[in-house]
């Protein structure tokens, strides 16, 4: 009994011991509750606070433009229409550039085959300056060197004009170092959509973002082989990863990556997500810029648009998501076909594919482009085109926003000049020395569209531009502007006029002598004009220069199109004693071989946005700056270079053409020049070093070398020149002198500018005189 009482009172004790002052006294462990529940409902405040700015990130970035879009610049289309000069050989190589597939019978897009004098293929749908183009069966028969006819092969509709995708040569950069071509979801083959799926989250339409059964999977995968295989990352937290967050391995980021992953499904529909993803997803690098997308990933890897890949290659590209450098098929292709064929395997194993399929598909090789690259990036040119966009767009370039940049460059040009530069370079540096240097600019000769440039020895190099910004003393190339001038004045000069070739000492105000010499430091007493030109005499031309007048020739040049800024007033410059780059000699010799039209040089086309909606568009403009008579002249006088003068290699290699052109070396050989004239193109080459020593080197064994070889690639057209009227055939006789003398029949036949028709007549009048001399009437 007393034990008892005892008992209870401890218990009593215990009891009073834990209540509070005027009260009953709680358990310990309701404070702990409540620091748990305080807890809970911080870390709840703390994730719904990171929601709401996670969220409003994601709001942000896909409420606008998702990604900075580069803009795609695009090479000149390709037009085609009855009597157009585009021979069958020109067409094909279009073709092949445009990596199109040669079979016996065109049945997909991007296939051609050929037969005599006819090429059959199926145009590519492409978006042009105008608007969307669709695809296109035709037929393409010709003449020797001219399209006869362009026939819809299924509903047999002759078209009257006809263009072809144009080539996309590369992208003007943005402020990030991200590079894709978007294309919609919907618009990517199914077959590609199924091995993604299956290969990187199968479960992708009935998960919320992130996927338990995903993450079980890829634990017990793990576990094992004893390392990471695979990972259970859905591809909406891959997209989350890739848009908002870093690579680092860490909780917090994982906890992010979830988090927003289940934000953007709750928010977007799948297809919404899937069509970030597909254009989001990274799959090589290409130099400082990483390749992102499928779209771009197929012209990276094999140089085709996404709708024209097998499943093999569709199954490459998906199987690259997991690691591009480890997989990378250039290096390690035994290792990338069997990830491929892994990828082939599971739709295989899914039914995306069937047996037939699947068999097929893996005997494929890999099929790569040769190197991996976006396009075939042409520096000297890309730098010329931004230069005309800060200029002619101004505010409506906006870089990022995904604008279409359509040129005027011609690839087979391009590549063909390229390819020269190349090869010929190498060899003449190791005679010359391997500071040489170069510069190719290549323009059409009636638009003054620039179809190619090279901006030095190496194409690829994207440093200084010679072609654009190197200012050369021009030498000889001068002097078709000199004569031009004498021969718009047609009753003092013409081709046949006798120019003294003697010894010459001129003196300025200041007291100052100049002494011209001829290269060959030869003097012949008295040259004709025209022999004056085509043999690059320099006295003579000193001569015609001084007697039309400084001014007349530095106003002439600047109407050719020469800046007259940059043409000092000195005799010297009959010569070419001053300087210009490749760009201008070019501007200069298009207005002449143009018939005294110039056309102002430019490589842009048009630029449309996204949607199509144009923003700037070049309208050709053409101005009559000097005589058709005199242009024509003085084009006559240049085919003679090529004939008879300084550049009659050329004419041993490629006879009957009629090509013109001009050497040009400059004082004590530092500069060496050409400038080709054909019936479809100006070509403007420059040799020289960069720290402006002698190189040794003259126009004839120089430029004229790396010239004739571009243009036997090129195939030249004919240079065919319709006389002018006023135009009339005067004979010669050649004099003690070594001149010229007129006569009615003669040794030597030149057409002349006749303006009042005074030159027959008075042919005529001998001639009568003579014949009645004769019979004695």
């Amino acid at each position: 009994m007393t034990e008892s009482v005892q008992q209870s009172d401890h218990t009593s004790e215990r009891y009073l011991k834990n209540q509070p002052p005027g009260g009953e006294k709680p358990p310990r462990r309701s404070k702990w509750k409540m620091l748990v529940v305080l807890a809970l409902m911080v870390i709840l405040g703390m994730t719904a606070m990171l929601g709401l700015t996670l969220n409003q990130q994601i709001e942000e970035k896909f409420s606008g433009q998702l990604w900075q879009l580069p803009s795609v610049v695009y090479a000149r289309e390709l037009v085609l229409e009855p009597g157009a000069q585009v021979r069958y050989e020109e067409l094909v190589k279009e073709l092949e550039a445009l990596n199109y597939r040669k079979v016996s019978k065109p049945t997909r897009v991007g296939e051609y085959s050929t037969s005599r004098l006819k090429v059959e293929f199926i145009r590519r749908p492409f978006q042009s300056r105008t608007g969307p183009q669709p695809a296109r069966h035709v037929s393409v028969s010709f003449d020797y060197n001219t399209v006869r006819r362009v026939v819809d092969v299924n509903t047999n509709r002759e078209y009257g004009i006809f263009s072809v995708e144009p080539q996309m040569l590369g992208m003007l950069e943005t402020d990030s170092d991200e590079l894709r071509l978007y294309q919609p979801k919907a618009e990517m083959p199914a077959t590609l959509i199924d091995a993604l799926l299956v290969t990187e989250d199968r479960d992708y339409y009935t998960h919320d973002g992130v996927s338990v059964v995903a993450i079980g999977r890829a634990f017990l995968a793990n576990m094992k082989a004893g390392r990471t295989v695979q990972g259970g990352s859905t591809l909406t937290q891959q997209l989350a990863k890739n848009l908002f967050l870093s690579s680092e391995r860490s909780f917090w980021r994982k906890f992010k990556e979830a988090y927003m992953a289940m934000i953007i499904d709750y928010r977007y529909n799948k297809d919404e997500v899937l069509d970030a993803y597909l254009n989001q997803v990274y799959l090589a690098q290409s130099g400082s810029d990483a390749v992102h997308g499928f779209a771009l990933g197929s012209r990276f890897y094999f140089g085709l648009p996404l709708s024209e890949l097998r499943v093999d290659q569709q199954a490459l590209l998906v199987g690259m998501v997991k690691g591009p450098s480890y997989y990378n098929p250039w290096r390690y292709p035994e290792r990338a076909k069997e990830r491929r064929d892994l990828v082939l395997s599971l739709m295989h194993d899914e039914k995306k594919i069937d047996e037939a399929t699947y068999q097929e598909a893996i005997k494929q090789g890999l099929d790569l482009q040769p190197k991996g690259h976006v396009a075939g990036r042409q520096p000297a040119f890309f730098s010329l085109l931004k230069q005309e966009l800060n200029e002619k767009v101004s505010q409506g370039y906006q870089p990022g926003m995904g604008l279409r940049v359509y040129t005027t460059l011609d690839p087979i040009s391009q590549a063909n000049a390229e390819n020269v530069v190349r090869s010929k370079m190498a060899a003449m540096k190791k005679q010359h020395g391997k500071q040489l240097e170069t510069a190719v600019v290549v323009a059409d000769r009636q638009t003054g569209e620039v179809r190619a440039m090279v901006g030095g020895s190496r194409p690829e190099f994207d440093g200084f531009n010679r072609a654009l910004d190197a200012r050369r003393q021009i030498g000889s190339v001068v002097k078709p502007a000199v004569y031009l001038s004498a021969l718009a004045r047609p009753e003092r000069f013409s081709l046949g006029s006798n120019l003294d070739d003697k010894p010459l000492t001129l003196t300025d105000e200041k007291g100052k002598t100049w002494s011209p010499r001829n290269y060959d430091r030869q003097y012949r007493g008295e040259v004709p004009l025209v022999q004056a030109l085509a043999r690059s005499y320099n006295i003579p031309t000193v001569n015609l220069g001084m007697a039309v007048g400084l001014d007349n020739v530095i106003s002439t040049m600047e109407e050719l199109g020469v800046d007259p800024a940059q043409i000092p007033h000195v005799p010297a410059i009959l010569l070419g004693a001053f300087t210009l780059s490749p760009y201008e000699v070019t501007q200069m010799y298009q207005t002449i071989a143009n018939e005294g039209r110039r056309s102002p040089l430019t490589a842009l086309s048009a630029v449309t946005d996204r949607d199509g909606k144009m923003i700037y568009q070049h309208l050709p403009s053409t101005q009559q700056v000097v005589s058709k008579q005199s242009a024509w002249l003085t084009m006559y006088a240049m085919q003679k270079v090529v004939t008879e003068g300084t550049a009659r290699y050329l004419d041993s290699i490629l006879p009957s053409l009629k090509l013109a052109g001009k050497t040009g070396t400059s004082d004590e050989g530092r500069d060496s020049w050409y400038v080709g004239v054909d019936g479809r193109e100006v070509v403007t080459v420059w040799m020289g070093r960069d720290d402006n020593k002698n190189v040794k080197l003259t126009g004839s064994s120089g430029p004229l070398r790396l010239y004739s070889e571009y243009i036997q690639k090129r195939d030249p057209e004919p240079l065919t020149l319709k006389e002018p009227k006023g135009m009339t055939d005067v004979a010669y006789q050649m004099n003690q002198q070594g001149g010229l003398t007129q006569a009615c029949i003669g040794q030597v036949e030149l057409p002349v500018w006749d303006k009042n028709g005074r030159q027959s007549m008075n042919c005529e009048n001998k001639v009568s005189t003579i014949i009645r001399s004769i019979f004695n009437w």
